[in-house]
């Protein structure tokens, strides 16, 4: 080893110890603040000594590490998205959708302009052949981008795919910089609210089939907000960023989020207070709508008046669907991203919210409606239990005050389609109006993780449905024709690839693997063709030692295995 791969190990060495110091004295609560600018130190030294040996041509030892934000999926963990893959397809084929694929980046002129202050966020390539990319931020922009450029006026299209951000991950709680969304949007007119209601239908219908628990879907109308900010006086070229300082009530108490208002983008404080009159409302949207049209000033905007409208309609539609119950009226509910223009929601679940903070995801009753904005803070006691259970990662935070956020999003976008044709001067006959939502994959997966933890339940990592085990001796080519007759037949299987493999090393591999079923084949009982074909309970399950299993005749064996397994 050279004599800089040798200092840029040192060195990498002592900022792996200098984080994990910072990591005890923040649990500690005491000031790391020397070994912070100790380990930024040394992490220069380490750019510089890095560029030093890239310009030489000379190698180095390396951290052998995914980048930052980034996970690898073990099979286990590669399993269970499957499922919750195919149960979202499953949901958005049945409601008449079809799926396209686009491109994981896109001109970056396409996704400029369209994310408001989560634009810094977005991930820009450098210059490949005189075209400037971006890794595309979500897929509702390249799906109205796909619309524009091929003049499409209607279509129900889902869509499952990785999105990149470049935001600060906390992995434990789903947020990460290159991650799954699963969307389904619907685009092309209709009669108002009716796409708007199943879209919401379908993301009940989903949520409720993921089985993660309680959850609520808070809903919100752009065309309100935006009437109540024109009634307290906001100036328009300040209505989309103050618009992301009221999405940030369901985090920071009223106080927080008028001082970014006031403070630090400039609107003056009775504007705010105004404001502040109404974004504190939330609850079942028939009582919120009520509250809403009791005041005579508001219903005066046309805006706000014809968003109120919508609402009304959409929750009679609801109420048809049977999702009504889910839904929280919730006027702190803005969605910084530009491009909405009508409904914006999204769902919360029970672990939403940092584990200090309590959270209810159900909808509250009439009595509960709110006029409080903001998130209360957490008692003495919940404070010092919090605590105690930090998590610091990798970006030193306290993982014990973030909770997984919302787990899907999404609302109307109708100017997004003709903004693309029009700026690509395609005329089109008619305004392609859309709306959609997007459930988040990892989210999801980070939930139904931290379920499985508290129950315990094994995970599998395979879908085998049987092993074939060998008994005295039995040749190998007769568990390969046996293999060969499930795998023909649809039936996942396996076996030991060992020529002649111990019985225990056998039940070993089935008992790992979780296989539920065992194929025996023993040489007197296979020369009488039959197997003997056992349920594996697990070693530690009531009536395991007694279960012996079946006998069964060869001919009869693929009859008998799809029986068990549900496919008769």
């Amino acid at each position: 080893m050279s004599s800089s791969s040798a200092t840029i190990a040192s060195i990498n060495e002592e900022i792996l110890s200098l984080q994990n110091r910072i990591k005890e004295l923040k649990v500690s609560k005491q000031d790391a603040s020397a070994e912070v600018n100790s380990m930024k130190a040394l992490k220069e030294q380490l750019k510089s000594l890095t560029k030093d040996q890239a310009s030489t041509g000379t190698t180095s030892n390396f951290v052998l590490k995914t980048p930052k934000g980034t996970i690898d999926h073990k099979p286990e963990a590669a399993l269970l998205r499957k499922k919750i893959f195919s149960t979202l397809e499953g949901i958005f084929l049945k409601h008449d959708a079809s799926t396209i694929d686009t491109p994981v980046f896109e001109l970056k002129e396409i996704l400029a302009g369209k994310y408001g202050e989560d634009s810094k966020l977005i991930y820009d390539l450098s210059d490949q052949g005189g075209e400037l990319c971006s890794l595309r931020y979500d897929l509702t922009v390249p799906f109205a981008r796909y619309v524009a450029m091929n003049g499409i006026t209607s279509m129900k299209r889902y869509h499952i795919g990785k999105v990149y951000r470049r935001d600060q991950p906390v992995m434990t709680k789903g947020r990460m910089r290159e991650f799954y969304q699963c969307d389904i949007d619907i685009a092309g007119t209709c009669d108002p609210m009716v796409y708007d209601s199943e879209i919401l239908k379908i993301l009940c219908e989903a949520l409720t089939a993921l089985d993660i628990g309680q959850y609520t879907v808070k809903i919100n109308h752009r065309k309100i907000l935006d009437g109540i900010f024109q009634l307290a006086g906001v100036p328009a070229d300040k209505t989309r960023s103050i618009s992301s300082a009221v999405d940030k009530l369901d985090k920071l108490p009223w106080s927080d989020v008028k001082k970014e208002m006031t403070v630090e983008k400039g609107l003056d404080e009775k504007v705010a207070d105004k404001i502040g009159q109404y974004v504190g409302l939330k609850g079942p949207g028939h009582d919120v709508l009520e509250k809403l049209k009791s005041h005579s000033d508001l219903m005066g905007i046309p805006l706000a008046k014809q968003g109120i409208e919508d609402m009304e309609i959409l929750f009679r539609y609801l109420k048809v669907y049977k999702v009504l119950d889910k839904m929280s009226f919730d006027m702190s509910l803005a969605r910084g991203l530009d491009y909405y223009t009508g409904i914006i929601y999204e769902a919360i679940h029970e672990s939403s919210a940092p584990p200090s903070k309590s959270t209810n995801p159900s909808v509250p009753p009439s009595s509960e409606i709110s006029t409080k904005s903001g998130s209360s803070k957490p008692s003495k006691s919940s404070k010092s239990k919090s605590d105690a259970n930090a998590v610091i990662n990798e970006d030193g935070i306290d993982e014990s005050t973030i909770g997984v956020g919302s787990i899907a999003a999404g609302g109307r976008y109708d100017n997004l389609v003709g903004m693309f044709a029009e700026s690509a001067g395609k005329k089109m006959n008619e305004q392609v109006p859309c709306v959609g939502v997007s459930v988040g994959v990892e989210r999801v997966y980070s939930i139904m993780e931290m379920r499985r933890k508290q129950t315990q339940e094994k995970v599998r990592g395979k879908e085998t449905e049987v092993f074939v085990l060998g008994l005295g001796g039995i040749e190998l080519e007769k568990r390969m024709e046996i293999a060969t007759l499930l795998w023909d037949n649809g039936i996942k299987t396996s076996f030991s690839p060992k020529v002649n493999p111990k019985p225990p090393v056998q039940w070993k591999q089935a008992d790992d693997d979780s296989i539920p079923y065992v194929l025996i084949l023993a040489p007197k009982e296979y020369a009488e063709g039959k197997v003997r074909i056992k349920a594996q309970l697990g070693k530690d399950q009531a009536g395991a030692e007694d279960n012996k299993g079946e006998e069964v005749e060869l001919n009869d064996v693929v009859r008998y295995l799809k029986e068990k397994l549900g496919r008769a």
